[in-house]
């Protein structure tokens, strides 16, 4: 087995056992952290011109940001705040596909300021206790859908 291979099977069991032993908050947090880590690696791509590594960043931040983010969102539970973030996180898919088409940095560094800041404030929220199972508290009311995440 050589060394990537060994390094990607041990970084995808240390996030399987993250998630796994995760609350539903913790679980959106690793949203938001994943969502700007791809953002970043994207940025970095995109400076060394790697198009084709640039093209799958982006797209797996896309990913979170839509298959992750936006679905966890319960927008019955969440109101407002949660039609909010849902315009929110269309608007960054987006601009992510544009920053891609483009090859923009400018536009990676926009979404991430955004991504960063939801993900400051909901970290912010943390409860103090949060009570196993699909629901959390009503402290971020929301991002409630956790079964889907």
């Amino acid at each position: 087995m050589n060394a990537t291979v060994a390094i990607n099977a041990y970084k995808k069991i240390g996030v399987e056992s993250k998630v796994i032993g995760a609350d539903p908050h913790q679980l959106t947090s690793m949203l938001f952290h994943g969502a700007l880590e791809r953002i970043a690696n994207a940025k970095n791509e995109m400076n060394r011109k790697d198009i084709a590594a640039k093209g799958q960043s982006i797209s797996k931040a896309i990913g979170i940001i839509g298959e992750g983010l936006h679905a966890s969102l319960d927008k019955k539970v969440g109101g407002e705040l949660a039609q909010n973030l849902s315009a929110l996180y269309d608007y960054m898919v987006r601009r992510l596909i544009e920053a891609n088409l483009k090859n923009d940095a400018a536009i990676l560094d926009e979404v991430s300021g955004l991504l960063g800041g939801l993900a400051e404030a909901w970290d912010s929220i943390r409860p103090k206790t949060v009570q196993p199972g699909p629901l959390m508290n009503a402290g971020a009311n929301a991002h409630l859908a956790y079964s889907r995440v």
